[in-house]
């Protein structure tokens, strides 16, 4: 089963820069998007094959996720927890034989780190959450999470210290969650490749100097550990600032 994950940072937009060639192009089983800062309706395109979910944020052209998925999932829902959690559109939950989907926008905890404890406390109920699926069947859990984990995450680790996505506080929930049954399928292949990254800022020509962030994750309950036929991260795809991840699971 072949998985992509891509924030497309407004979907529009990406429609207009070749989303849907990448899409025949990747010929994936399901394409998990964050950041569409849209709703269904304002967009018509073609894309023969795929049930769409969507979840949108209450806000207009703000976060947003939906899973585009050719196999029709046993449940799907939208969002989780508590009712603070449920008005930016940020997570799909699909159940499938099995496993279940959660496709998720983390939460960026903005500049001077202004959002850093909402952000403690939804890493703290996603990761119960996630660890309440485990119980029932394993989990792929994917999207952009807001967070290089490690130093070999990104490019210039001294001088970003304690900026939104590498605090310490936002690398130790990371570690957590792993430390909870949970595997980072990159790194679980890759553990010391360094230069992979799968977001640049817009400034100061970081894509074409890879001076760029690996934020967006493939991560999976450590029983499908021996599942995992290949992780990669697709830099050449351009169209957002973030590349798409995938995943492929021998199931």
């Amino acid at each position: 089963m072949k998985l992509v994950s891509w924030n497309v940072n407004g979907l529009r937009a990406c429609l207009g820069k070749g989303f849907l060639d990448f899409c025949a192009f990747a010929d994936a089983d399901v394409i998990c998007l964050q950041e569409t800062k849209m709703r269904p309706e304002q967009a018509e395109f073609d894309l023969p094959g795929y049930e769409r979910y969507w979840n949108s944020a209450d806000k207009a052209g703000y976060s947003g996720t939906a899973v585009f998925t050719r196999q029709t999932p046993l449940s799907v829902t939208y969002d989780f927890g508590k009712e603070v959690h449920r008005h930016e559109g940020r997570v799909i939950t699909a159940e499938y034989p099995e496993f279940y989907l959660v496709c998720c926008y983390t939460p960026n905890s903005k500049d001077q780190l202004s959002r850093l404890d909402y952000r403690m406390e939804w890493e703290d109920d996603l990761r119960d959450y996630l660890m309440e699926l485990d119980q029932t069947k394993p989990v792929v859990y994917c999207g952009d999470l807001n967070v290089a984990h490690q130093e070999i995450d990104l490019k210039n680790p001294k001088s970003n210290r304690m900026n939104p996505g590498f605090s310490d506080e936002e690398r130790a929930k990371m570690t957590q969650l792993l430390a909870s049954g949970f595997t980072d399928t990159f790194r679980y292949l890759y553990p010391d490749k360094t230069g992979a990254y799968s977001w640049w800022s817009y400034r100061f020509n970081a894509r074409k100097n890879n001076a760029g962030w690996r934020i967006d994750y493939f991560i999976v309950s450590d029983r499908l550990k021996d599942k995992i036929k290949s992780a990669d991260i697709w830099s050449e795809v351009t169209g957002s600032d973030h590349c798409p991840v995938v995943l492929e699971l021998d199931l």
